[in-house]
């Protein structure tokens, strides 16, 4: 273990259930950006943010594989996963039910997108970007969102509406994603259409 371990959630119990909470609120109302609460009274490992740390904590435990990216795979990281989620770090995509993106987006076909008997059995990629906005040319629709909604995301690739697209061209299977940006979360469900606003 190196240095000295951060501490994990303030209040383990109560403070998971709320991070759950808005983590299946995100994903259920895909475009609504939510601001997460403070759960860490010493801050995250970098370079993780506040956001991704949190969640973290919520949802890895000893039964799910997680695969960090080059960017987030640092000794410091790790130690502090293992110790407060004991979850398995894995370095096959394909293995993986969790994934933390701190750098550039991977190839998503690497990681599982489970099965037409379950698609429950696929990967949720936690995805650190520059920022989040309300407004701005990207285009959302689909179930949990009331005829359409436009963000701007930063620091993901143009090409994120077709990467999405055939994503969500293999439903009932795909992947989930939760987008972090400081203490802001959003998610990105299988289900949601990405289109790029025409000028």
């Amino acid at each position: 273990m190196t240095g000295t371990l951060l501490a994990g959630l303030a209040d383990p119990t109560l403070d998971s259930q709320r991070l759950f909470r808005a983590a299946l609120e995100a994903l259920s109302r895909p475009g609504r950006i939510v601001t997460l609460p403070d759960t860490l009274p010493d801050g995250p490992p970098a370079p993780l943010m506040p956001a991704t740390a949190a969640l973290a904590l919520a949802l890895f435990d000893y039964e799910t594989p997680v695969w960090l990216d080059e960017v987030a795979n640092t000794p410091a990281v790790c130690d502090w996963l293992r110790f407060h989620c004991g979850c398995p770090l894995v370095t096959d995509k394909a293995a993986a039910d969790f994934a933390i993106i701190a750098g550039a987006l991977p190839d998503l076909s690497d990681f599982p997108v489970g099965s037409d008997a379950f698609p429950d059995r696929s990967a949720t990629l936690l995805v650190q970007v520059a920022g989040l906005e309300a407004g701005g040319d990207l285009r959302l629709s689909g179930p949990g969102i009331d005829g359409d909604i436009s963000i701007t995301i930063k620091g993901l690739p143009d090409t994120l509406p077709t990467l999405w697209e055939a994503n969500q061209s293999l439903f009932p299977c795909g992947l989930d994603l939760l987008l972090t940006a400081g203490s802001m979360l959003l998610g990105l469900p299988r289900t949601t259409r990405i289109d790029r606003r025409k000028e």
